[in-house]
């Protein structure tokens, strides 16, 4: 290689290297490049969705069940196993008032029955003898009244003394007193026109779930032949132990829960204040405030009495089934004018399936107990789309 040729290659990797340091310095004193702007558009899809739009028919389809968030601390809550009963002035045993045969049946199992409706017909002896007796005071009443109209007649002809006037007077007054026995006793035995005959008659409304009458049967007078209940109108039983049922209080909510997982709520319509021998429990009767259509009479639910005088005012449980999770966090479903609205919540101990919040809910508001799991469902697929 000549000088000339060296001093050409020397040039060159010359101008490369000032080129390669001007790049270099160029890159680090630049001004970075300006950030982002964030727009309304981008705010709303980066903060999370807590909304759910369901009107009321909705909710009601989807078994969604809502109810006030409680007041008191875990212990304040009864666990009892109850009995669905029919209400005393619901059911009836109907029996025939007299001795007899069976003659007609009018109903089956499972038929309506409404109040005064004759369901049977018993032939009777001791009916015979009660139309008779009704029939032969009817007959001394109206002999003792003509006897009546005769004395005063001969009284004010000056024929008769007033002492047989009175006498009369006497005579008709028992008659008549005798004559209202007979129809009182015939009217109690349900003897009907044919004076040999006894209806049975219902004296509620409601559907007939027993029968153990049959044709031509003879039927002694306590001897039950049909049985009333009106499923509509129910109370509930709870077997409470003793050392909670000083806590329970008259109107307390109760929260009935199925077989099947429904829940349906009630209130305290009194308490016995007694501890029964047999089962060493006192008994609560609820009333179902709602939801008493899924209950049957017979039918074992279990109850859970938001005991008020266990309650304080500073503590609030729901349902284990209204605690949901979104990510990290726990909410519960709040009721909306419009739908639910997700509400994170600090959780604190659980205890037979309630548990206690520590921040983010207080007492009396209506949150989501039965199904609330639906609602989450219904968030994550908006969040995905």
């Amino acid at each position: 290689m000549t000088d000339k040729n060296r001093l050409y290659a020397g040039a060159a990797v010359g101008l490369v290297a000032a080129a390669a340091l001007g790049f270099g310095v160029a890159r680090v004193t630049q001004a970075p490049p300006p950030a982002p702007v964030a727009t309304a558009d981008t705010a709303a899809k980066t903060k999370p969705n807590t909304i759910v739009a369901m009107p009321p028919q909705a909710v009601a389809a989807s078994g969604i069940t809502v109810a006030p968030a409680a007041a008191g601390e875990l212990d304040a809550a009864v666990l009892a196993s109850a009995t669905v009963d029919a209400a005393p002035d619901a059911e009836a045993v109907l029996t025939a008032r007299a001795p007899g045969t069976v003659t007609r049946i009018f109903v089956r199992i499972g038929d309506p029955v409404r109040a005064g409706q004759t369901l049977a017909l018993v032939e009777s002896r001791d009916a015979s003898q009660i139309a008779a007796d009704r029939a032969a005071a009817a007959a001394r009443v109206t002999l003792a009244s003509r006897q009546l109209a005769r004395e005063r007649t001969l009284l004010g002809q000056g024929v008769s003394p007033r002492a047989d006037y009175e006498t009369a007077q006497a005579n008709l007054a028992v008659a008549q007193a005798d004559a209202q026995r007979a129809s009182a006793a015939a009217g109690a035995a349900g003897v009907i026109g044919d004076g040999r005959s006894v209806a049975v008659v219902s004296p509620v409304s409601g559907r007939l779930t027993s029968a153990s009458a049959a044709l031509g049967q003879f039927v002694a007078a306590e001897a039950e032949l049909f049985r009333i209940v009106d499923p509509s109108r129910l109370q509930i039983t709870a077997n409470v132990p003793p050392a909670d049922a000083t806590r329970v209080r008259t109107g307390d909510r109760v929260e009935l829960v199925t077989n099947d997982g429904q829940m349906i709520q009630g209130r305290v319509r009194s308490a016995t204040g007694v501890v029964d021998p047999r089962s060493r429990a006192a008994t609560v009767v609820v009333t179902p405030t709602a939801g008493s259509s899924v209950l049957l009479p017979g039918q074992l639910v279990q109850a859970r009495i938001f005991a008020s005088g266990g309650a304080t005012p500073h503590g609030v449980m729901v349902p284990q089934d209204a605690i949901q999770s979104l990510g990290d966090q726990s909410v519960v479903f709040v009721r909306t004018r419009g739908g639910f609205r997700a509400q994170a919540v600090k959780l604190g101990a659980r205890s037979s399936g309630m548990v206690g919040i520590i921040d983010g809910l207080t007492v009396g508001t209506p949150i989501a107990t039965a199904n609330a799991f639906l609602l989450k469902a219904e968030l994550e697929k908006e969040s995905a789309q």
